[in-house]
């Protein structure tokens, strides 16, 4: 059983608050009776509701996997004309939206879903599920920088929270060097930033890791539909990050 809000703004009708405006305006019924008060409970599954006399239609959840390549904005339009997410889903016939953002310099594995509920978990900063990025950075950090990294490292908007900082990879002439970041946090460029500060920037940034999801294989601009057991793994680690948190707290 669900709040019938819910299942109203799941099936598309809008937000939780408009879907509430529906029904104290007496525009929802369940099993043919108007319903009105708020906090009614639900089964989408058998009952019949209907808005306005008009049966709703629940819109079916899907997860996908998107390898976004630079230069593509994480957006489904752009004022600019330039090149968005939209682009690449031509074989999703859900209507899907990002999950977060992925910097238009940046490449890797971006989540988009017409779950509304569980994007707000993953992108909410207090769930803070983990992300791992592959940066590959002008010159060689030595371990005492890459650990300021992993401890917490000052930016111009407040110190940054623990992460996980290991070598991956360094070029033979010591020019550039790969290191992989895992983090539990996601402001604005940060992991540019980040980098900056301790002197190396990045030359190119590629998330590989979102929660218990990885890139793996995907092809650059291609995109997969989660498994069921993917799902299931993806909600479980957005409520282990939230119990984490609320024990930190």
């Amino acid at each position: 059983m669900e709040r019938l809000q819910k299942v109203l703004a799941a099936a598309g009708l809008g937000s939780r608050r408009k879907c509430e405006q529906l029904i104290l305006a007496g525009r929802i019924s369940v099993n043919g009776t108007v319903v009105t008060e708020l906090g009614t409970k639900v089964n989408p599954q058998s009952d019949a509701i209907e808005i306005d006399g008009r049966p709703i239609l629940s819109e079916k959840k899907v997860y996908v996997m998107f390898h976004k390549p630079k230069g593509v904005i994480t957006s489904l339009s752009d004022p600019k004309g330039r090149q968005t997410v939209k682009d690449y889903l031509a074989g999703i016939r859900e209507r899907v939206f990002p999950v977060g953002r992925l910097d238009y310099d940046s490449e890797g594995l971006l989540l988009l879903t017409n779950d509304g509920e569980l994007a707000n978990r993953l992108m909410h900063p207090k769930f803070g599920v983990p992300k791992t990025y592959l940066a590959t950075v002008r010159g060689v950090p030595d371990g005492s920088k890459l650990d300021r990294l992993a401890a917490g490292i000052r930016l111009e908007d407040g110190m940054t929270q623990l992460a996980e900082v290991e070598y991956e990879d360094v070029s033979p002439d010591m020019k550039s060097a790969v290191i992989r970041i895992t983090m539990h946090e996601g402001r604005n460029r940060q992991v540019r930033r980040m980098f900056e500060a301790i002197g190396h920037p990045v030359e190119r940034l590629k998330r590989i890791g979102y929660g218990p999801l990885k890139l793996e294989r995907l092809p650059r601009g291609k995109t997969r539909y989660l498994s069921a057991e993917e799902v299931e793994e993806l909600k479980r680690s957005a409520r282990e990050a939230g119990g984490r948190q609320n024990r930190e707290t």
